[in-house]
């Protein structure tokens, strides 16, 4: 299933892409599309059911209607830094041993194509295309990749914006340069993951202004997804609704030559993850 909330910021609904394309309403079958949702097998299975029979939803018009996040009430964002091989190669980095790990907070998290914002006295704003996964069963202490990937609910496209001299010149830990507003752009579809047959075979692109910068694939990462969810559960408990960015390929400005060509207010950066939709965002000064 392709799950989405649209509406305006904050008042967003839930609805459903069915197989014709046609956006579907779903206020009247479940309240919203959070992590209560996905840990309520009940529910869900309402939801499907009425996926098979899409006539029963009312059709809503997409001319003009806000795409927001595909999840509401997100618990907490856990991100995984340099999980490709070729990202680590081009800025220089050893492979790490372990995941590397940072935080972003929920409030970071606009729709798909909502105004990115360049913070004030940024001088080092990035893109990074990457693939989100969202938890659908309570983790903790988990046994093996497979057992991870069985608490996963789905997956969608993630921009983690990231500000680099926030990030690694200001001291400190990664999430100065990660936590600025508007700086986690998710969706526009939550997939739900019986419909991802492996989230090891994704091609993930990014455009800014019209120019290919990143052409990767999720073969590409260290730590895999299953992976990453079992090793995360073993140093914290993840629900459902959290959310995880797994790591971008290769092609962000700071692995560029010199003058990197950082993003600025007036830029416009376009990405998809195959199968899980595209985004587009307009930046402009904060």
């Amino acid at each position: 299933m392709k799950l989405l909330r649209v509406g305006t910021a904050g008042a967003e609904r839930p609805a459903l892409l069915d197989r014709d394309g046609t956006l579907r309403d779903l206020s009247g079958i479940v309240p919203d599309i959070d992590g209560d949702l996905l840990a309520d097998a009940s529910a869900l299975a309402r939801v499907r059911t009425a996926a098979d029979t899409p006539a029963v939803l009312p059709a809503l018009d997409p001319a003009g209607l806000r795409i927001g996040p595909p999840l509401g009430r997100i618990g907490k964002i856990v991100c995984i830094g340099l999980n490709y091989h070729d990202h680590a190669a081009e800025t220089g980095a050893a492979i790490p041993a372990e995941p590397i790990l940072f935080f972003k907070a929920p409030d970071t998290v606009v729709g798909p194509e909502d105004t990115v914002l360049v913070p004030r006295g940024s001088r080092k704003t990035d893109w990074e295309v990457e693939l989100a996964v969202v938890i659908g069963r309570t983790a903790r202490y988990l046994g093996s990749a497979e057992e991870g990937l069985a608490h996963v609910a789905g997956y969608a496209t993630a921009h983690d914006v990231s500000e680099r001299e926030f990030q690694i010149e200001r001291g400190g830990t990664w999430d100065k340069g990660k936590n600025c507003e508007t700086f986690n752009p998710l969706g526009p579809w939550l997939v739900t993951a019986d419909e991802v047959e492996d989230p090891q075979a994704l091609p993930l692109r990014l455009w800014v202004n019209g120019e290919l910068k990143q052409d990767g694939t999720t073969a590409d990462q260290i730590f895999p997804v299953g992976e990453v969810v079992r090793y995360l559960s073993h140093f914290m408990t993840l629900y459902p609704g959290d959310v995880i960015n797994t790591g971008t390929p290769a092609g962000v400005a700071m692995g560029q030559p010199e003058p990197k060509p950082y993003l600025k207010a007036g830029d416009v950066v376009e990405l998809e993850v195959e199968g899980l939709g595209r985004q587009r965002q307009e930046l402009k000064g904060a």
